[in-house]
């Protein structure tokens, strides 16, 4: 069974009187450790796409496996408490608080289990570690790069060790090489640490770090390759 499962997805938005479909009859499938680009214009459903599977909003109709849960017969409360624990999610402008330093940004998401202050210290220098950031915990968003903080982003994402990373344009603002950085570190994620990830991304040459490629047209699956197919498809 794959392990991630979305079987005639519907999704419509209403606006006053007028209903306003996103997502029609979506038929998709993804194994566990996949990493897999989700592409093609504004308004096709990507981001919503995503934004189902990592239960931050509901189908109109149709049923979502992740695992072993089905997201449909979840109620909010549930939903909560299932992405604390299995999905990290990054975003495209890092929502880091200015406030805090990297090491408080990442600790974030920890606040939400029962954990001792050594433990949580911990995991945050684990994630820290993972993005090469370890001697940067202790400074703030403005004293990072783009790229620095995106990584700052990423550690938050897996220091709970979450199954499922979720990236909306991961790399959409930043320049060529902290792109190239971020997708790296995605690939490592992947390979090394065995986590399934779903990205957004209207850039081919990021897409082309995923092992498939799922095209959107109009809310309905349009094409999928594989990297190999991809280079010659797209």
């Amino acid at each position: 069974m794959p392990y991630i499962e979305l079987r005639r997805i519907e999704k419509a938005y209403r606006k006053r009187s007028i209903e306003i479909p996103v997502l029609t009859g979506l038929d998709v499938s993804i194994e566990r450790g996949e990493f897999v680009a989700l592409m093609g214009p504004s308004g096709s459903g990507k981001t919503t796409l995503l934004n189902l599977i990592g239960g931050l909003d509901t189908a109109t109709a149709g049923t979502i496996r992740v695992g072993e849960s089905d997201l449909h017969e979840m109620s909010e409360r549930q939903l909560t408490a299932w992405r604390s624990r299995h999905v990290g999610f990054i975003f495209q402008m890092y929502h880091l608080l200015p406030v805090l330093t990297a090491a408080q940004n990442v600790e974030l998401p920890l606040m939400l289990f029962r954990m001792g202050g050594r433990e949580r210290a911990e995991r945050v220098r684990l994630a820290l570690s993972v993005v090469g950031l370890e001697d940067r915990a202790d400074h703030k968003p403005s004293q990072l790069s783009g790229g620095q903080e995106q990584r700052v982003a990423i550690a938050r994402a897996i220091v709970t060790d979450p199954d499922l990373l979720l990236a909306d344009e991961p790399t959409g603002d930043l320049d060529a090489a902290s792109a190239h950085d971020v997708l790296m570190l995605l690939e490592r994620l992947n390979k090394e640490f065995g986590k399934t990830i779903i990205m957004v991304t209207h850039d081919q040459q990021a897409a082309a770090h995923a092992g498939r490629i799922i095209h959107l047209e109009k809310g309905a699956l349009f094409a999928h390759a594989t990297k190999a197919e991809a280079a010659v498809t797209y």
